[in-house]
């Protein structure tokens, strides 16, 4: 509890101050401020942030036999001079900077105390109520008491207040509330929000709302802030302008809420003015936020990120992890992935789960999987399921199925959707698809596209296609561009060419490699889009979409770009497209390059391709081996299609015809 008040030689005849906003208790008041007359209140600054000179935290507590040993007695010497001119005076050239002003600040309190005890011994009540304050601050509550008791009894305010303090902080509520009650009624604002907050808190929210307001009308920051807290709760949307007054008053937690409220109401503008005010007062997590705001609309603006990694830093800075673990992914995003990780770990080893698993995966990406398995179980120990669910995709990167299944398990039974679906995957891969279907319904029912997509996938298997579409609709609204596809097919083949466009795009622009190769072909045989129709043959062919990389090879070859269409042709075939390593070939060959096509030619016979077959037949037929050529031949015969069956069994026939000749 902080004692906030002004005391000092003149504080008796001077106007009384009343007691700061950051806690209950208040100075001594002058008798002109008794009863019947309003406090003067300060408003000015936050609680936090005192003016020199106020409250507990610039009093300097020396134990009297250190402050002697170092100063000599204090009051007055035996002779009758001030301590500070007598014997025991201080000689600052014996000591430091700190210990002359400790001391002497410690010399100043004993000689004010001194003073206040001698003439609350005379019956004054106003030097009893600083005496007992000024005990209370000490935390020496039994002395503290009597000399409250007898100012409060006097009907100075601020002893009536200051003794509810005391009280409170002996267990004694009800007597605690009964002196703050009094002080209220005779005009305290800091005695108000104390009764206010006493009454909340024993579920009379009436009353509370009552004292709280009191407290608030008459500029106590705190009082206004516990006022929206309350109003908050209870949704009044009063609550806002209560939060506002404390806010403008300086209270840094009241600019925090209020933020928070004008984001939940789509300000952000707004919102961030208030976190801005907040965290230049070290609110942690009104930093975090700022930053996060700034980091959501920065886009490529490198001055709006650096300012979001500022905030990032002075609230991790204040102690708040998730700051610390939102600035690693920051600069890991910039390229910054060592000073990523120390900030990763720095808040997982402060508890922060997501920055224990980014650390996890961060160790994974390197191989490293005892040390990812080290953060993973770190992440599940905080509370955060993605732990499990990534130890699960560990252990099935490593070949442990089982422990993959169980880890999916547990975190699937913690309500991780992915895990859901990654558990349906595993049971349905096995063949346990009465095992599996449940899990797909769950992970889909709580948001994963993934399961929505699976459980289309499942119906249609089973021949159920009005279920599966409607699972595929539902995923492909989520961006889902392979459920996409599946609409999108669904509607050509009704011969809806329309609307199979439409799904196509969606395919596409949800990443669909697949997608943007079929809506660059019905665009191609329509035949009047032929930009946009090599914009998707080139989305799909950098997707590593084999058939667009050889379309994109035969468009190139048609424009005489020869280099390009081998460039492409070279990258399907790599690939393991027989038609690609067929042009391929046949682009080498008229480039004389003949020995490399044949290489090809093979290739591409070697996975099927009758074409290629037919052409090492003629060849072979043009070097002379007839029984290569014979072979190539049956080959080409095999593979097809027709036309090239029907050429292959003519060649084979006049081979035959002059091998018996």
């Amino acid at each position: 509890m902080r004692l906030i008040g002004k005391n000092g030689p003149g504080a008796r005849s001077g106007a009384a101050t009343e007691a700061d906003t950051d806690a209950w208790a208040e100075s001594p008041e002058s008798p002109e401020s008794r009863p019947g007359a309003l406090p003067a209140q300060r408003t000015g600054g936050l609680a936090e942030r005192r003016a020199a000179g106020c409250g507990p935290d610039s009093l300097v507590h020396v134990p009297t036999r250190q402050f002697t040993s170092a100063v000599g007695p204090y009051g007055e010497s035996a002779d009758g001079s001030g301590g500070a001119h007598g014997g025991g005076a201080l000689d600052p050239a014996g000591l430091d900077t700190t210990s002359f002003e400790t001391a002497l600040a410690a010399r100043e309190q004993a000689a004010l105390e001194a003073r206040h005890r001698r003439a609350a011994e005379e019956g004054d009540p106003d030097a009893a109520s600083r005496l007992g304050t000024l005990l209370l601050r000490r935390g020496e509550l039994e002395d503290a008491e009597p000399y409250l008791r007898a100012a409060a009894a006097a009907g100075v305010r601020a002893a009536s207040n200051n003794l509810g303090v005391l009280l409170h902080q002996q267990g004694h509520r009800a007597e605690a509330a009964q002196w703050w009650r009094q002080a209220a009624v005779a005009g305290s604002a800091p005695a108000a929000h104390a009764l206010g907050l006493q009454l909340r808190d024993q579920g009379e929210e009436e009353a509370a709302e009552y004292w709280l307001h009191f407290a608030a009308d008459h500029g106590h920051p705190l009082g206004a802030y516990a006022l929206g807290d309350l109003m908050e709760h209870r949704r009044d949307v009063r609550a806002e302008r209560w939060f506002k007054v404390s806010a403008d008053a300086g209270h840094r937690e009241a600019a925090y809420r209020l933020a928070r409220m004008r984001e939940a109401a789509g300000d952000k503008d707004t919102a961030e003015t208030w976190y801005r005010t907040a965290a230049a007062r070290s609110h942690a997590r009104a930093a975090l936020r700022l930053g996060v705001l700034l980091e959501e609309r920065a886009g490529a603006d490198q001055a709006l990120l650096d300012e979001a990694a500022r905030w990032y830093r002075q609230s991790a800075q204040n102690g708040e992890p998730r700051a610390a673990c939102a600035l690693g992914f920051l600069l890991r995003d910039s390229g910054d992935v060592a000073a990523a990780a120390e900030w990763w770990q720095e808040a997982a080893e402060a508890g922060d789960g997501n920055a224990a698993n980014a650390l996890g995966a961060l160790h994974a990406s390197r191989g490293e999987a005892k040390e990812a398995e080290h953060w993973y179980r770190g992440a599940l120990d905080a509370g955060d399921h993605n732990g499990a669910f990534n130890l699960g995709l560990l252990c099935a990167g490593t070949g442990r199925e089982q422990q993959a299944e169980q880890w999916y398990r547990r975190a699937a039974y913690a309500g991780h959707r992915e895990a859901c679906n990654a558990l349906a995957v595993v049971l349905l891969q096995r063949g346990d698809e009465s095992g599996a279907e449940p899990w797909f319904s769950k992970a889909a029912e709580a948001g994963s596209v993934d399961g929505a997509f699976n459980l289309g996938v499942l119906h249609a298997g089973r021949g159920e296609h009005q279920q599966a579409q409607e699972w595929y609709a539902r995923a492909a609204a989520e961006g889902h561009g392979e459920a996409a596809l599946q609409l999108a097919v669904a509607q050509e083949q009704r011969g809806n060419l329309a609307g199979a466009l439409e799904r196509y795009r969606q395919a596409a622009a949800g990443g669909s490699a697949e997608g943007a190769f079929r809506l660059a072909s019905v665009l191609d045989r329509r035949g009047d889009a032929d930009a946009e129709a090599e914009h998707w043959y080139a989305v799909a062919a950098d997707a590593g979409h084999r058939r667009a990389q050889v379309r994109m090879g035969v468009r190139a070859a048609e424009r005489g770009a020869l280099e390009i269409a081998e460039s492409w042709y070279r990258r399907a075939a790599e690939s393991g497209s027989r038609s690609a390593a067929f042009n391929l070939g046949l682009l080498l060959a008229r480039q004389d390059s003949e020995a490399e096509a044949m290489l090809w030619y093979t290739r591409a016979a070697d996975a099927g391709h009758g074409r290629a077959a037919l052409r090492l037949a003629l060849l072979a037929l043009r070097r002379g081996e007839p029984v290569q050529a014979e072979n190539w031949c049956r080959r080409a015969a095999d593979y097809g299609p027709a036309e090239v069956a029907e050429r292959a069994g003519r060649l084979l026939g006049a081979l035959h015809a002059e091998l018996s000749a």
